[in-house]
């Protein structure tokens, strides 16, 4: 059995939680989650135990204002900038579902070189954010469910036409959660990056 460990970080004024598996020494995953959901999702659907049964270190934060975490106003790229810092998470592979694309998409256009690679999970704001992102070349998987109401499959491909390195997978029967409903499926896949990501570095 894979030991989930929570813990704390403070951040400025905030304490933040986060979920972690694995060895530090390992080639990290850092997971995000949606409006809906917290870092324990992903220990509840099994996600953070793949990861360590496979050799990685993985850590799923709880975003200011949810789960366990203080509420934390301020720039949201400095404070994901200042978690992956404060735990030491040198290319790792950012995993971003739905409300977190608010931190994750303008911080890939700052620091794109601090990631390993980008599994974006039907997050928001990509038309406001494609310009800024043309050319950035971050290996990126854009996992979407067909059935996704929220943020339409056209968004995956407006990722795909201005970065020169995205795969789409669609997720059949899924909807906008689509790690919720497709599991296994979800999970096939993110190994499959994380692990050909792992393979070059």
């Amino acid at each position: 059995m894979t030991k989930v460990l929570s813990h704390f970080i403070q951040i400025k004024e905030a304490k933040i939680h986060f979920l972690e598996v694995g060895n530090s020494q390992n080639p990290s995953v850092l997971f995000l989650h949606g409006a809906s959901f917290k870092a324990e999702t992903w220990q509840e659907i099994g996600t953070l135990e793949l990861m360590g049964q496979n050799q990685y270190h993985a850590i799923a934060v709880d975003l200011p204002g949810y789960g366990k975490s203080q509420s934390l106003s301020g720039n949201r790229v400095e404070l994901l900038l200042e978690i992956i810092d404060h735990l030491n998470l040198s290319g790792c592979v950012l995993v971003s579902p739905s409300m977190s694309g608010n931190y994750s998409l303008p911080f890939i256009v700052q620091h794109s070189d601090r990631l390993g690679g980008f599994v974006a999970v039907a997050p928001v704001g990509i038309p406001q954010m494609v310009e800024h992102l043309q050319g950035i070349s971050l290996p990126t998987l854009a996992i979407w469910g067909s059935n996704d109401r929220i943020v339409p499959l056209d968004h995956a491909k407006l990722l795909q036409q201005f970065m020169p390195n995205v795969q789409i997978v669609i997720l059949e029967q899924a909807g906008h959660a689509c790690y919720m409903k497709a599991t296994p499926k979800f999970h096939e896949h993110l190994m499959e990056f994380v692990n050909r990501i792992n393979s070059h570095s």
